[in-house]
């Protein structure tokens, strides 16, 4: 089994490269190799832990939206397993749309590319799990279902979208076995500069967790949808294990997540973590993002309950997990 992991340096990347280490097996096979494809490596990749069998694990940093490295890189071996989570997110993307389309759009491009040489040489279809976006929805109804319109109101949006479709394509047409997952806010991740504006609902849990006073930028009554990273981690697993065929209805779905209000997040983290969390907050709304971030309707996600995706066992629960891998 070689897996082959974009953005394998960042936040979920590196927790995805640690449970497959810790598992050393994929869809009944020992994992072989783990190609891990960022921009750098600059943290420690997390140690294999005991397992069975070793796996080779190669790194290699540069520019994915540089198709010629990209299929230079990966060209000369067979993949069995793709997990693209590469990506230039929301507020990045809409500033520096030129370095979005490279990494969001022409990358994707060239990975769906490596799949079909791959099967023109006489190779099984690999299997491509797409790390999309619910920012592929834009304003959404009074609910939101599978049957909900996408319509993406800002550029990292609408470049999942396209990546979205062409997943679609190409397995259809038989050079990849893809599967792309619409992936909601993951708490809690570390703080860095990556433009996110949805930061501020892992940083919420961080200092209130550590009892320091926070000001957040949306109302108490504010609507989201999250997941905790060790969910998400079993929804990719779980994504790239499915049988699916050609019967299959879609090969987009929006992941299970939990929904709730900002006070009932401060009220869990209270709970969890035993400090006056109420206390500590000011809700000071920006009105830009609460439109975004704060507005979240009801959710029903039946084809992907149907095909046995979970979400965390309650907000209690996700915040518990929200600093685990």
């Amino acid at each position: 089994m070689h897996i082959v992991i974009t953005g394998a340096s960042g936040f979920v990347g590196s927790a995805l490269v640690g449970r497959l280490l810790a598992s050393g097996v994929l869809r009944g096979r020992a994992i072989q190799q783990l190609t891990l494809v960022d921009l750098d490596f600059a943290a420690p990749l997390p140690a294999a832990a005991a397992i069975s069998a070793p796996v080779s694990v190669r790194t290699l940093a540069g520019d994915i939206g540089d198709a010629d490295w990209l299929a230079s890189a990966l060209g000369h071996q067979a993949i069995d397993v793709v997990f693209h989570l590469a990506s230039l997110p929301g507020g990045t993307a809409e500033q520096h749309p030129r370095r979005a389309r490279r990494v969001n759009l022409d990358a994707t491009q060239t990975l769906l590319e490596l799949g079909q040489a791959q099967v023109e040489r006489g190779g099984r279809a690999p299997i491509f799990v797409f790390a999309s976006s619910i920012a592929v929805l834009g304003r959404m109804p009074a609910q939101v279902t599978d049957d909900t319109p996408a319509r993406p109101q800002m550029t990292y949006g609408a470049q999942k979208l396209i990546g979205e479709i062409l997943v679609s394509d190409c397995s259809r047409r038989g050079w990849i076995d893809g599967r792309a997952v619409r992936i909601p806010g993951v708490l809690a991740r570390p703080p860095a500069p990556t433009g996110q504006l949805s930061a501020f609902l892992s940083d919420i849990i961080r200092e209130l967790a550590a009892g320091r006073p926070f000001v957040c930028p949306v109302s108490a009554s504010a609507t989201t949808w999250a997941s905790s990273l060790p969910c998400l981690l079993d929804q990719l697993l779980h994504a790239a294990t499915l049988v699916l065929d050609g019967s299959t209805a879609s090969r987009a779905w929006t992941l299970p997540a939990l929904r709730f209000s900002m006070y009932q997040l401060v009220d869990a983290i209270a709970e969890v973590h035993g400090t006056a969390a109420h206390g500590l907050v000011r809700y000071d709304p920006d009105e830009h993002i609460e439109a975004l971030f704060g507005r979240f309707p009801p959710l029903r996600t039946d084809l992907a309950d149907a095909l046995g995706f979970t979400r965390d066992d309650g907000l209690q629960a996700l915040v518990r997990q929200a600093f685990q891998h």
